[in-house]
């Protein structure tokens, strides 16, 4: 069997990071992409847009809050999965999402700043207790992750 999935997309919303009882960090977010084809009746150029949940984990997960936010194009390698859960009327519900295993960004900061995307690069949540800080932002709230240059992915 074989479960891969590639998607080039723009983000919907800004990542949300959390972290697990045990510190594995979890990021989320949204991702729209589109397909434009020809009606074959009216001959009309129509557009098909697709929005889809994405799930990264541990280091993609903590560089993809520090550099994604929304409106940034990604290019998104993961594996399609089912979510199934109960909702608060009782009624069985599920969707398809991703769970990524690679995040590449596709644009630069300086295209998402021609294009007025909002390039708030900030954890929404605080790091784990044992992860070591180096800099410190100006605003206190807002923890940073030491990142190599070597180790973002552009």
């Amino acid at each position: 069997m074989y479960n891969k999935v590639i998607l080039v997309g723009n983000l919907t919303r800004d990542v949300e990071l959390k972290y697990t009882p045990s510190g594995t960090a979890i990021a989320k977010f949204g991702l729209a992409t589109n397909r434009t084809y020809k009606d074959n009746m009216t001959g009309e150029t129509k557009q098909e847009v697709m929005f889809i949940d994405i799930t990264v984990f541990g280091r993609s997960a903590e560089v993809a809050n520090q550099y994604l936010g929304k409106g940034r194009k990604v290019l998104v390698e993961g594996r399609l999965v089912l979510d199934q859960w109960v909702d608060s009327s009782g009624q069985k519900r599920s969707k398809h999402s991703i769970v990524a295993e690679k995040v590449q960004f596709m644009d630069t900061k300086a295209q998402s700043n021609e294009s007025g995307y909002e390039n708030t690069y900030q954890a929404q949540s605080a790091p784990k207790p044992q992860m070591q800080q180096t800099q410190q932002n100006t605003n206190n709230n807002i923890p940073s992750i030491n990142i190599d240059e070597d180790e973002i992915p552009f």
